[in-house]
């Protein structure tokens, strides 16, 4: 991307007022409205259209500014340099970041590598996975380019896929998998496609994009771009880098046809069921011998992408019975198996046996155990720290690891976790005190509030009254139900008031921030925008606690993370200006 100088009367105090005075939720507004033109032409069938809109939209100022301030204030990795250096880009540079990335100077930039990096794989000790961080100009045009995509292929993908889109989770393709085998056990082809980000085969992802030269020009430039670690170049055969903003959409792009390709076939006994996320997916079918067939099938098809399923991933087993010494199967971090029900619950019988079941999802194993794990190693980690550091950095484990699964079967798992979790704190308390017994230990450090007793103590407020300040149980958490996404519903069919609902019931928001969201009717009330699936909500005080605002929730508000930065450095102004009039006064 090439650097322009900026305008000589645009100095960095001018840009950052210019920058803060933007109208975004005009700009918001204008954006979406392309968007759902985009998808419903993409419904009918009007390609001309819709790549007339898609250019329209990538042109628009509105979609360059909303590009620019996602990667810049918005992504958590926006500290994050590419092989550039460049980070923490300053409002002064995003107007001029914005203008770059304009479809008219795509012709004149060339794509520089991605940098890699290595992350750890969770669960996973010793295994680390490839991530290519782009620089940050081209982030901002991969954004833009997604805003423009995103919606025709949304009007097109299947609708049991899941992973990596607006307005679905992982818990809706566990809901998906419970309505495939509630009525029915099922026989489950589980499987992982070997390398799928990696492996991906350029020439037949650009050929599926079906978009017009441009686009298809600057997408080939990011495949092709090559990789950069260390000082080291290399170049890119094949796969789309993890860890750029069009990343999950390619990938989603590639996949696209799975399901129709294994219904095109004819089966006995009904078609089979295709669940994906990502490039994880399962398959049920009652019988075995028809199951077989669409694996071959599905296998056949990954093929073209030059895609293979991974051998050590994949197996046949069954919801029910045993099946190749295993009943039942792991999917997202959950355990899916049915249970047979006795005489009084199902009343029929074949051959002495029971005709009854029950689905059972629940937390896996493996799940706990990695859970478990976590915790032992942060409470030993703090040996020598205060108790406070201890309750502040376990309890948001805690707490977004039950959110996860408390929308299945979790009283066991969580009663499981709290035990180890016991244990670990008890075992914390005696290191720091070797003269001393268990007992005097543990209640030396512990409280009982709400007539259990808690890792935790009393301390003194804003006003000096004493409050608690403990680890919270797992099992504070209560099991819920969950509801499933409707059909092929999606962000950009416009129907703002049912996702806007929808939001305040996502299974990774917290207590309160679901609370505030009912409150707030999903709106921000800085800016006034209907809250989206993807957007990064920050919960603040409306009254600064220094300035005699309640730390409670009738003083909160939910607020769109660009809107929480404005409003925190305002605040923090009104809080320099009190506390000079308190000194002045003295």
């Amino acid at each position: 991307m090439k650097d322009r100088k900026a305008p000589k009367h645009q100095n960095t105090d001018v840009a950052s007022e210019t920058w803060k005075k933007v109208p975004w939720k005009k700009l918001e507004y204008h954006t979406f409205r392309i968007q759902k033109r985009i998808y419903r032409a993409s419904q009918r069938g009007e390609t001309r259209k819709v790549e007339k809109l898609q250019k329209l939209l990538m042109k628009s100022k509105s979609a360059r500014l909303l590009a620019v301030r996602r990667v810049t204030q918005d992504n958590q990795g926006k500290k994050t340099a590419g092989i550039d250096g460049i980070k923490s880009v300053k409002p002064k540079e995003r107007f001029l970041l914005a203008e770059n990335i304009h479809p008219k100077h795509w012709k004149s930039c060339k794509s520089k590598p991605v940098r890699r990096l290595w992350i750890p794989k969770p669960g996973k000790p010793g295994e680390r996975r490839p991530l290519g961080i782009p620089v940050m100009a081209e982030r901002a045009q991969q954004t833009l380019v997604k805003l423009a995509l995103e919606p025709a292929w949304e009007a097109a993908f299947e609708p049991n896929s899941y992973g990596f889109r607006p307005g679905r989770s992982c818990h809706d393709a566990i809901g998906a998998i419970f309505l495939a085998i509630r009525y029915k056990p099922k026989f489950v082809f589980d499987a992982d496609i070997k390398g799928a980000f990696d492996g991906i085969k350029h020439e037949a992802l650009l050929k599926k994009l079906h978009t017009y030269p441009q686009i298809r020009h600057i997408m080939k430039g990011w495949l092709k771009a090559g990789v950069m670690e260390g000082l080291d170049f290399s170049p890119t055969e094949r796969g789309t880098p993890q860890g750029g903003a069009i990343s999950p959409l390619l990938m989603n792009v590639a996949l696209h046809g799975m399901e129709k390709a294994i219904t095109e076939t004819k089966y006995k006994g009904g078609k089979p069921t295709l669940i994906r996320y990502a490039d994880d997916f399962v398959i049920f079918h009652p019988d075995r011998n028809e199951l077989q067939k669409a694996a071959e099938r599905v296998a056949a098809w990954l093929e073209d992408m030059d895609l293979h399923l991974h051998p050590n991933k994949t197996r046949t087993t069954h919801t029910l019975d045993l099946c190749e010494g295993n009943v039942g199967f792991e999917f997202l971090g959950f355990s899916i198996r049915q249970y047979r029900v006795g005489k009084t619950h199902s009343g029929k019988y074949s051959n002495g046996k029971p005709l009854g079941f029950k689905t059972h999802i629940t937390p896996s194993k493996t799940a706990i155990k990695r859970h478990i794990h976590e915790i032992k190693l942060l409470v030993r980690k703090r040996r020598a720290t205060p108790q406070g550091t201890v309750i502040r950095d376990l309890n948001p484990v805690i707490r977004g690891w039950t959110n996860y699964y408390k929308w299945v079967i979790c009283s066991q798992a969580f009663d499981t976790c709290d035990y180890h979790t016991f244990k670990q704190l008890a075992r914390w308390g005696k290191t720091r005190h070797h003269g001393k017994g268990k007992q005097w230990a543990w209640e030396h450090y512990t409280i009982i509030f709400n007539g259990r007793r808690r890792f935790g103590r009393y301390i003194k407020d804003e006003k000096g009254n004493l409050r608690p300040s403990y680890v919270r149980f797992h099992a504070d958490t209560h099991s819920r139900d969950y509801v499933k996404v409707r059909g092929q519903a999606s962000p950009y069919d416009g129907n703002l008031i049912y996702w806007a609902k929808r939001l305040k019931h996502h299974p990774l928001m917290g207590n309160e921030k679901a609370k505030l969201l009912v409150i707030q009717k999903g709106q921000c009330p800085r800016c006034g925008l209907y809250f989206h699936d993807g957007d990064i909500l920050e919960t603040d005080h409306i009254i600064p606690v220094a300035l005699g605002g309640k730390n409670d929730i009738r003083n909160k508000w939910v607020y769109h993370r660009h809107c929480h930065d404005e409003k925190n450095a305002e605040d923090m102004e009104r809080i320099a200006k009190h506390k000079a009039a308190g000194i002045n006064n003295t």
